[in-house]
């Protein structure tokens, strides 16, 4: 057993004072590096963000292939508000923006009102919606 030992720490002493010392400066060279990029650039939570609201948003109805039936909702825009940082939103136009309500289930559910679904872009999340639900208008001969 101690002959194990003793083989174990002072077999190759000298590759190990080497590994251990690069595992050292490796180690030194990261922790630099963390310290530097955090002086430099700030964290995300710190980034200031922007608003910006977008009125008129048109919404975009789907429904199954199998259903021709012209389904309408009411209101056909809504407004929207997204966040983000400010270079983003000034390039941002509402063609950007995607509302939708899936119809796919509402012929066997009835349903007369349905939540709208927003699409952003990366880097832009939304906020608001108003309204966050539509009223679904059945053709006549439901």
């Amino acid at each position: 057993m101690i002959q194990f030992l003793r083989g174990l720490f002072f077999t190759d002493v000298w590759l190990k004072l080497f590994s251990l010392t690069l595992a050292f400066l490796i180690w030194v060279a990261v922790t630099f590096a963390i310290q530097q990029n955090k002086a430099t650039f700030p964290t995300g939570a710190a980034l200031p963000a922007s608003e910006r609201v977008f009125p008129k948003v048109p919404v975009t109805i789907m429904s199954s292939a199998e259903d021709v039936r012209a389904f309408t909702v009411e209101p056909k825009e809504i407004e929207v508000t997204v966040q983000g940082m400010a270079n983003t939103l000034q390039s941002l136009k509402p063609t950007d923006i995607h509302v939708t309500v899936d119809l796919s289930d509402a012929a066997a559910s009835h349903l007369t009102s349905k939540r709208v679904e927003i699409s952003v872009p990366a880097g832009v999340s939304h906020v608001r919606v108003f309204p966050a639900e539509v009223h679904i208008m059945f053709p006549s001969g439901r």
